[in-house]
């Protein structure tokens, strides 16, 4: 049975205290993480801040979905994804993906898979500030693609 810590917040996440959990079973083998951080450039323009808003239930939902699918097809032990909303400058964290295994292909694997799902199916809405102004990001045809290798 894989336990797993499912987190949507404001507040920043301290990297180290997740990574203890997951790596605290004595039969985890390997602990992969991943943390995402906000650009200062994006689609050709310095970015001085990034807000995210997300509709809690349907959030949390989908996010318990993402990890259910990934439990499904590897064998991992832990799971965690912390995911930031609200106001974020420049370099802050956005998000957390950790998988603990036996194996670590097995670990690799389930993390690139969360976060390939997390960037295209998670309902989070994203508004840059740039010096051009606000704008909504809208999901990439990069990502949308990363989907088809699963």
């Amino acid at each position: 049975m894989t336990e797993s810590q499912i987190c949507v917040q404001e507040q920043p996440f301290d990297q180290n205290s997740i990574y203890r959990w997951l790596s605290e079973p004595r039969s985890v083998g390997a602990t992969v993480v991943f943390v995402g951080k906000v650009r200062d450039l994006n689609l050709g323009d310095e970015v001085s801040s990034l807000y995210l808003e997300h509709y809690p239930a349907m959030t949390e939902k989908a996010l318990r979905e993402i990890v259910q699918e990934a439990e499904s097809r590897w064998n991992i032990q832990r799971v965690a994804v912390i995911h930031r909303v609200g106001l974020l400058q420049t370099g802050d964290e956005i998000v957390l993906v950790g998988i603990s295994s036996a194996h670590r292909s097995e670990a690799y694997q389930a993390n690139e898979f969360i976060m390939d799902y997390l960037k295209s199916k998670a309902p989070f809405w994203k508004k840059e500030r740039t010096e051009k102004g606000e704008r909504w990001i809208e999901s990439r045809d990069s990502d949308r693609k990363a989907l088809e290798k699963w």
